[in-house]
């Protein structure tokens, strides 16, 4: 953390600080790299490759927030939304779609299984922290 004039990419945010985020994908260049960009936000965060590993990994952590990618094998990211906002104790939790589609049919089915919000891949560290940062203004 850098003091005083000077402001650092790398530098923790507060409003983040702390926060549980859980990153869903299959593909592990997208889950570190998100890890990356989130820890050095100050968020916790709990990764998993595919929707089953991620409800149970879901009961255990409770994460804030969840980024889920729609093509996945076993469990894709739609049915793993939907699952997600069909328990009452998760309902509330914001689902974030990421996917490399930008359709408006992709982003309709995202919205009928229950998803907050669609991000398309590749996303930007600016883009990744303003989707949390949306959910948590809405939140409060």
């Amino acid at each position: 953390m850098v003091w005083g004039d000077d402001v650092s990419e790398e530098q923790t945010e507060p409003a983040l600080e702390g926060l549980k985020i859980m990153v869903i994908d299959d593909s592990k260049t997208i889950r570190r790299t998100a890890e990356n960009l989130l820890r050095k936000a100050g968020c916790e965060v709990i990764t998993a490759t595919d929707g089953f590993e991620a409800l149970s990994l879901v009961a255990d952590h409770r994460p804030d927030l969840i980024f889920v990618d729609i093509m996945m094998p076993r469990l894709d990211g739609y049915q793993t939304c939907a699952l997600i906002k069909s328990n009452q104790t998760y309902s509330d939790t914001p689902v974030v779609m990421l996917s490399s589609k930008d359709g408006l049919f992709d982003r309709a089915k995202g919205r009928l299984a229950g998803s907050d919000q669609y991000l398309t891949k590749p996303f930007t560290r600016e883009e990744l922290l303003g989707a949390i940062r949306r959910h948590i203004d809405q939140a409060a």
